[in-house]
């Protein structure tokens, strides 16, 4: 490939810095997207998952640690190695067809993200007296103009700032006080028999890989234009995001079991206000309000631009209009067209049709069921699209097709099995 070969020979852009210097240079996309990856719809599903299991889903928050970080580390490599976007690579290594199979299901799923993301908002608004036709009209002018007026580094370090204020969730698990005798035992039980435990580890992986998060990573890293000798300190910001994010869930999942769940077990948490309200006899007004809609507004927003973003690189790649943060909207009308397209429309749609929050744990669940596609691709990218020294080979190799394998069957047969009682 011409962008291949330009991106390998060509010198680096800036001056080789060193350690942590390096880092915060490169830092930005790993730890933007994990930030997203625990969204609204995220949350409860956690929340949820503490409510009716206690802490027997807790083990698997941390075993997709590694799970996380390996697919979206190929986004790293795609992206530094071969300098383009995963729709753009989709289609010149498979073809147009496939591209646009690919960026449709990308489509489907920016719907499902949005609708969560602002139902998110929409709820902590609700409880705190602001309508919700209001609290949605911000947040979209706060999404346009963030996205519309500002560079590729600008955008990023705003999202980073928000998303941040998910560290309230870790000041949640805390005041919830967990029984650490409760949380050992329910490490060690998994009930994988049971339809509604399936259902619920079907969610919970769709909650930990997006469509969106991986056409995210890879446009980002190639508008960053991150070099090969980024390489090493890229994979480590994607490492240090993947802990932060499965940290957060595990800390949503444990507050929820040491509180909701010890009396409520069976309740239906449909949205945050579901949550927030059975919280706040536990925790308090400030905490069980305050607080968490904080981290709840922080996840939303963080997660809206996201997968806005994701949409709009995405069918960029795939069409080949202008598709870069480095582009003034008037030069690339239809990129930034349809990024305010992703926000604008997420927010009429749940104002008109409010019901919807009651899909938040189907939309992951839908995530799940979408993996086959979304990780198949990516892994063929990496036998396929790198430069032949940069490609999966040997041990690693198979370790990346297994847990492929895993995580897409397990989310496949969890959401088919576990809808059966829905």
């Amino acid at each position: 490939m011409e962008s291949t070969a330009r991106n390998l020979a060509a010198p680096p852009t800036r001056a080789v810095l060193p350690g942590w210097k390096m880092f915060l240079a490169v830092m930005g996309p790993g730890l933007v997207v994990m930030l997203a990856d625990t969204d609204v719809g995220s949350i409860i599903t956690a929340a949820q998952s503490g409510v009716q299991w206690g802490y027997r889903l807790l083990l698997l928050q941390l075993l997709l640690i590694p799970v996380l970080f390996v697919v979206q580390e190929l986004t790293v490599r795609l992206g530094i190695f071969t300098g383009q976007g995963h729709g753009e690579l989709i289609r010149k290594t498979f073809g147009t067809g496939w591209a646009w199979l690919s960026v449709c299901g990308l489509g489907v799923a920016t719907v499902g993200a949005l609708v969560t993301e602002f139902s998110g908002v929409a709820a902590v608004g609700e409880l705190f007296g602001v309508p919700r036709a209001l609290s949605l009209a911000l947040t979209v002018a706060a999404l346009l103009t963030i996205v519309l007026t500002g560079s590729y580094r600008r955008v990023e370090r705003v999202a980073i700032g928000l998303g941040l204020f998910e560290f309230a969730f870790f000041f949640i698990a805390w005041r919830a006080h967990p029984h650490g005798g409760a949380m050992v035992s329910g490490l060690l039980h998994m009930p994988l028999g049971n339809d509604q435990y399936q259902y619920l580890v079907a969610a919970n992986i769709g909650a930990v890989i997006m469509p969106w998060m991986i056409f995210y990573q890879q446009s980002a890293v190639a508008d960053k234009k991150l070099q090969p000798h980024h390489y090493r300190h890229a994979r480590l910001d994607t490492a240090i995001g993947s802990i932060i994010t499965q940290a957060v869930m595990a800390a949503i999942l444990i507050a929820a079991a040491a509180t909701i769940g010890t009396l409520h077990s069976h309740a239906s948490l449909n949205s945050i206000g579901d949550i927030t309200k059975l919280l706040v006899p536990f925790l308090g007004v400030d905490v069980g309000r305050v607080v968490f809609g904080l981290g709840t507004i922080g996840a939303a927003l963080v997660a809206a631009i996201v997968a806005s973003l994701a949409s709009a690189w995405g069918f960029g790649e795939v069409t080949g209009y202008r598709h870069s943060l480095e582009h003034h909207p008037l030069e690339a009308p239809w990129f930034y067209g349809i990024y305010a397209a992703a926000v604008i429309g997420g927010a009429v749609l749940v104002d008109l049709a409010p019901n919807l929050v009651e899909l938040n744990i189907g939309v992951e669940v839908m995530n799940a069921l979408m993996l086959p596609l979304v990780l198949g691709f990516l892994v063929a990218l990496a036998f396929r699209a790198l430069p032949a020294e940069h490609r999966l080979k040997g041990a690693y190799a198979w370790v990346v097709v297994v847990i492929a394998l895993l995580t897409a069957g397990l989310g496949v047969y969890g959401g088919i099995t576990g809808a059966n009682f829905l």
